[in-house]
């Protein structure tokens, strides 16, 4: 069993959630139920998967968990694509979400390797 608060892919992906409410503030109320709602369940399911799984006790259980958790980051980046479409989100802002969820894509790809290496 780890504790999550001490990964750093858990930490990032706190911040990542806290930059997505910042910036989907500003989206049109019309979206509130709409694409708001869905990139904010994406980004929450990221961190809360990561704990989930952390908590669990085999690495195994884990992984999966690791697993889902890049599978919402797979969903979050469709949505952040389609919300710059849209002009919800302007190139900037776009970039620099896209930079750090790629991080953790990368992070959780590279916990999931050492798990199941060991």
């Amino acid at each position: 069993m780890n504790n999550f608060r001490k990964l750093k892919i858990w930490k990032k992906s706190i911040d990542l959630a806290t930059d997505i409410y910042d910036v989907t503030n500003q989206f049109p109320k019309t979206e509130r139920y709409g694409i708001t709602s869905q990139i904010r369940r994406s980004v929450v399911s990221i961190s809360s998967n990561i704990a989930e799984g952390a908590g669990r006790h085999s690495q195994k259980e884990f992984s999966h968990y690791l697993n889902i958790a890049k599978g919402s980051c797979y969903e979050l980046e469709t949505q952040l694509l389609i919300s710059r479409n849209l002009k919800f989100l302007n190139a900037e802002s776009f970039t620099e979400l896209e930079a750090e969820l790629v991080k953790i894509e990368k992070m959780i790809y590279t916990v999931i390797k050492k798990i199941n290496q060991s």
